[in-house]
């Protein structure tokens, strides 16, 4: 393991749940605010950080910054985060005369920017940047339903999209390997979404080429599937060029953390809604639940299965902090 993997290990107790759009409440912004200024995402990750004792720094997991740098139209909202309202092509045959974008287009150049100001002001914790995976921004690009046909139909020219979508991705990644950021997390959640046999065509190879490319003794990567078909493809998230496995809750992680190798962490997966729609007591006992099942593996470190709500409940997010410091005391 790298230096930097085993420094986590070394602190469960510092948990590192993906939690970042909570922050606007600390902060007293919307979510439309804070995603539209690298200072607002600076301040969100300190907020956070100098709440809990947190053994990472995220900027943001917003899925919708790469699709808007392709061109794709997004609706924001100011107490959620932003969603892909249109795709750039109504027919996979236009995949070809896809442009693939500079990194800095859109927002790519504040959540850069954002990550630049956090490794200067958070220096005892990694920083990681969030990026969407290749077939996940595939399919905001395009159309989720329609691109799962194509895979069928026309999987020459889904090749093509995504392999525009790899280059932005590899790209995007180096940009903020170039400002200093720790480690990567990249969400391919729609991945989980796909059979087997179509996620190891679509999706796995083009993940793979992301993370040789950037992957190195100095930076973490970490690779998230929240989809509800990922357990079925443990084998081949288990060969990825990833230190870091993230899953989802809707994933049986006592299951995966004895198929997937010992030699990457295993991350997960504490119910994210219970944040929003639960209570205290409803979030202590998921963790305990999730620790009950889990803590006997070394490579586990306990987190949330996916990004947790803007608008959760400020108790519920103070009690899964408590509850993990509890357990690991």
């Amino acid at each position: 393991m790298k230096k930097k993997v085993i420094e986590l290990l070394k602190h469960k107790n510092k948990t590192v749940p993906i939690l970042s759009f909570p922050s606007t409440q600390l902060l007293g912004i919307s979510v439309n605010e804070l995603i539209s200024s690298a200072e607002m995402q600076l301040r969100g990750m300190q907020a956070i950080a100098e709440k809990f004792s947190v053994g990472a720094s995220l900027n943001m997991m917003d899925l919708s910054v790469e699709a808007e740098a392709f061109g794709a139209k997004i609706r924001f909202y100011d107490d959620d985060i932003p969603a892909v309202e249109k795709g750039i092509i109504d027919d996979i045959a236009d995949a070809e005369n896809i442009v693939v974008p500079e990194v800095g287009a859109g927002r790519t150049s504040i959540c850069i920017d954002g990550v630049k100001k956090a490794k200067e002001k958070i220096t005892d914790i990694p920083v990681f940047c969030g990026v969407i995976g290749p077939y996940s921004l595939a399919g905001r690009i395009f159309d989720m339903t329609e691109l799962m046909m194509e895979c069928f139909d026309s999987p020459d020219e889904v090749r093509i999209l995504l392999s525009k979508a790899t280059e932005f991705t590899i790209r995007y990644i180096k940009a903020f390997k170039e400002i200093g950021a720790d480690g990567v997390i990249m969400a391919e959640p729609a991945a989980g979404l796909l059979s087997p046999a179509l996620a190891e065509e679509f999706s796995f190879p083009f993940v793979q080429q992301i993370f040789n490319e950037i992957n190195s003794d100095d930076f973490i990567v970490c690779y998230h599937n929240c989809g509800n078909a990922a357990g079925d493809m443990l084998d081949m998230i288990g060969e990825l060029n990833a230190d870091i496995i993230h899953l989802g809750n809707a994933i049986n992680i006592k299951k995966a953390l004895e198929e997937l190798p010992k030699d990457k962490i295993v991350m997960g997966n504490v119910n994210p809604v219970l944040f929003r729609t639960g209570t205290p007591d409803d979030i202590t006992a998921d963790v305990q639940k999730v620790f009950d099942e889990c803590s006997m593996h070394e490579n586990f470190m306990i987190s949330t299965g996916c990004d947790v709500p803007a608008a959760s409940k400020w108790e519920n997010i103070e009690a899964y902090f408590k509850k993990v410091n509890e357990l690991y005391a």
